[in-house]
């Protein structure tokens, strides 16, 4: 079998600096997270990577997860999985939908995911201890991986973004949803810069998800309020509330793909890019490097 590090790397990845952008002096990059893979795209291959070698180091033949109907979650799981011969379950919110509901659980099963459709009631249980040993005793050749890959190793992946952001930076904007990517940012961030995190869901507290994390994988408290100084929460830019948009975001989107080639997705990137692009226009901004780091799933965009 081959290695995580053979089949995939982030060297598609690169820092795309937006020439046409010059307002305030403001140096704008772009961490092209998006390009690193057509499915596991992003954040979904940094929090996947290390639960993925911890599988192979335990002789484990699957992974086992958890995700929504439009999971990108899902669909990267079951595509790396697909890429090294490992099985995938992918334990669905729903006992109403089947494969063939939309075009994301139709590629999970394509690519070899057994999917299991749970009602709401049940999916609820997916962080519950109790219910978690059950389904490690009835899968004891699966490893579990959280829903969004939201565990310690999911951290420790996106942390290792900052060894492909040689230069200094000001700012760093991301859009979030688990706050894996987010807390792994933070962990490593540089001293004197910014964490800006932009929420996908309407009235999300992003501190206390993120300190709720980062406790459940064993970092000491006083670490942890020493970190938060550093978050900036923008949580107005929702359009309404997770997976919901208007014409404006729309028009917006289409407006960044034409003048520098970026595509985003109307459910977090180009959320967190449209508030990113308001908030710099302010004079705090002024003579900043400021990079945007593009988080991928683009396969469940409009």
């Amino acid at each position: 079998m081959k290695t995580i590090q053979d089949k995939f790397d982030t060297s598609e990845s690169i820092l795309q600096t937006l020439k046409e952008f010059n307002s305030n002096g403001i140096n704008l990059l772009v961490k092209r997270d998006d390009l690193i893979h057509e499915f596991v795209s992003g954040n979904k291959w940094r929090k996947l990577k290390y639960s993925l070698l911890q599988a192979q180091s335990k002789g484990k033949s699957g992974i086992l997860t958890f995700g929504g109907a439009f999971s990108n979650h899902l669909v990267a799981t079951a595509s790396a999985c697909h890429a090294l011969n490992f099985k995938s379950i992918g334990f669905v919110r729903g006992n109403e939908l089947s494969p063939d509901s939309n075009k994301t659980l139709k590629k999970c099963h394509e690519l070899g995911m057994h999917l299991v459709f749970l009602d709401r009631e049940t999916y609820l249980m997916r962080n519950d201890y109790d219910y978690l040993n059950e389904l490690r005793n009835e899968f004891p050749d699966h490893f579990i991986v959280p829903e969004g890959g939201a565990n310690f190793y999911g951290i420790i992946g996106c942390q290792e973004i900052w060894n492909e952001i040689p230069q200094k930076i000001d700012h760093l904007f991301v859009s979030q949803g688990t706050t894996t990517t987010s807390c792994g940012l933070l962990l490593g961030l540089p001293e004197n810069t910014t964490l800006n995190v932009i929420p996908a869901l309407k009235g999300f507290d992003s501190l206390s998800e993120m300190k709720k994390l980062l406790k459940n994988t064993l970092f000491e408290e006083d670490l942890i309020e020493d970190l938060m100084q550093k978050v900036v929460v923008h949580s107005d830019f929702h359009f309404g509330g997770y997976g919901k948009y208007a014409e404006e975001l729309l028009d917006f989107m289409n407006d960044v793909k034409l003048k520098y080639g970026i595509p985003l997705d109307h459910v977090y990137t180009g959320k967190a890019f449209f508030a990113m692009m308001k908030e710099i226009q302010k004079p705090a901004y002024k003579n900043q490097t400021i990079v945007f780091l593009h988080t991928g799933g683009l396969q469940g965009n409009l």
